[in-house]
């Protein structure tokens, strides 16, 4: 079992609520979300409308990447951080080519993964 004691718990916390807030305005009407929603074949609704497991499920993920970032940065090993993030572009973008979502989609879906990896590594290394 890795040893958690060198991880920057303060950055991992801080780089999945980032992470999170990031993909609020990211798939927002203010950016990405229109075009992706038509592209994904679902309708953009209300916050109070956001469908709940999906939200639990998307901060939980965000939680367990921020944590791996932080033990590939406590084991200065970011390199290995950024291989995974690009396997998670990759693999959103496949599951995504499978339902036939349209390339833009795909390709909003792709960005926000490289776009989480890139605030989690930056808040490791800032604080």
């Amino acid at each position: 079992m890795d040893d958690f004691s060198n991880v920057n718990w303060l950055a991992v916390i801080v780089g999945a609520v980032l992470a999170f807030v990031a993909g609020w305005l990211w798939y927002s009407p203010i950016l990405f979300g229109a075009k992706w929603a038509e592209g994904s074949r679902v309708e953009m609704g209300t916050a109070d409308e956001m469908p709940k497991m999906a939200m639990l499920l998307q901060a939980l993920a965000l939680l367990l990447i921020s944590t791996f970032i932080g033990m590939t940065a406590a084991a200065g090993a970011l390199t290995t951080a950024i291989v995974a993030i690009l396997g998670i572009a990759a693999f959103n973008m496949s599951a995504g080519a499978f339902i036939k979502k349209s390339n833009y989609a795909l390709l909003v879906d792709g960005g926000y993964a490289i776009l989480i990896g890139i605030v989690m590594i930056v808040v490791q290394g800032i604080l």
